[in-house]
């Protein structure tokens, strides 16, 4: 049987639906997948992937149509969505803890040493009994994972320990976590909507900012910004998901094919994160900036209080464990 990947452009919605499949007559099965992010971010790719790659495995049985840009709707609608039976499959993380407390786990401050750690954490016990809650509680099942870019805090001067810091003016999100965090650490933190920060750092209104490699090179924060402190205060990942009860409708057999093809699609995924960043920190070094090793310990012991403030007491004894290891 003949496989193919069909692009159709839907005027409506002003968006772009990939579908990965067979010829209409030989498809019993089309999923919808929407996900907020565009048609560049490897999450985006990594879908699209997904569907190929599961057509693949069922002969073109089963086709997965993308809807990218949050063209299928925004994030929570797209959860209500897969609780109504509207929705298949969306890319989602934290937002679940609506539903599920522990999926607040997905992004803790300073809970993951490194990217080896994360995955030792999102792919064990921990992770396990992550993904049980969100199925019992928001009835979506995690089929598979794709890890965010680190955080890193830019700044006109070098940042090694929370010392350095000593009250410098700094954008946060509006999230009394990242707030507390960061006062904790010794910076003076201001909420700032994301549009305004550029300005206000080339203004001196702030002294920095933190965000992820990719965000912080599209951004152009280089121009404004001399640092990248390496500081990886959040590291964090985001499911691929689908609806318990399309879950339920595939055999075991389908069942099979989906989770082989979430797993190619996690490979994927992960291959496209290393190669951005390598990209992100090559692109950013040469348009003058300088990249700082930091004292990760030190700013992870300095947070720890903060953070265990603000979580909640159902997932604060995995959050201590996850400091003292």
């Amino acid at each position: 049987m003949r496989l193919f990947s069909k692009i159709t452009t839907l005027a409506a919605a002003s968006c772009m639906t990939i579908m990965a499949g067979t010829a209409a007559f030989g498809q019993e099965t089309t999923l919808k997948l929407g996900h907020l992010a565009n048609e560049d971010n490897s999450w985006h790719q990594a879908a699209v992937r997904f569907g190929e790659e599961l057509s693949a495995l069922t002969d073109g049985r089963i086709a997965v149509e993308v809807f990218p840009n949050e063209s299928l709707g925004k994030e929570i609608d797209l959860i209500n969505g897969m609780q109504l039976g509207t929705v298949d499959m969306t890319i989602t993380g934290e937002s679940l803890q609506n539903w599920a407390p522990m999926a607040a786990l997905l992004a803790v401050p300073y809970a993951y040493r490194s990217l080896e750690h994360m995955d030792e954490v999102a792919g064990g016990e921990i992770g396990d009994q992550i993904e049980a809650q969100i199925i019992e509680r928001a009835q979506i099942r995690p089929i598979a994972y794709f890890a965010r870019g680190p955080r890193n805090l830019t700044s006109q001067r070098p940042i090694t320990t929370p010392a350095d810091l000593n009250g410098m003016k700094m954008r946060v999100p509006n999230v009394p976590l990242f707030v507390d965090v960061w006062s904790a650490l010794g910076a003076s933190p201001t909420p700032m909507a994301f549009s305004e920060v550029f300005t206000s750092l080339q203004s001196g209104v702030i002294d920095g900012q933190e965000n992820p490699l990719a965000l912080i090179r599209s951004a152009n924060f280089n121009e404004v910004q001399s640092h990248v402190n390496q500081t990886e205060h959040v590291r964090s990942w985001i499911y691929l998901t689908i609806a318990e009860s399309t879950w339920a409708k595939l055999s075991e057999e389908d069942q099979a094919a989906v989770m082989k093809a979430a797993a190619a699609a996690q490979e994927y995924e992960r291959g496209l994160l290393l190669d951005s960043l390598a990209a992100d920190k090559a692109y950013l070094e040469e348009n003058g900036m300088t990249f700082v090793e930091v004292d990760g310990a030190a700013f992870q012991a300095a947070a720890r209080d903060a953070v265990l403030a603000n979580v909640s007491d159902e997932i604060k004894p995995v959050v201590e464990d996850l400091f003292a290891n």
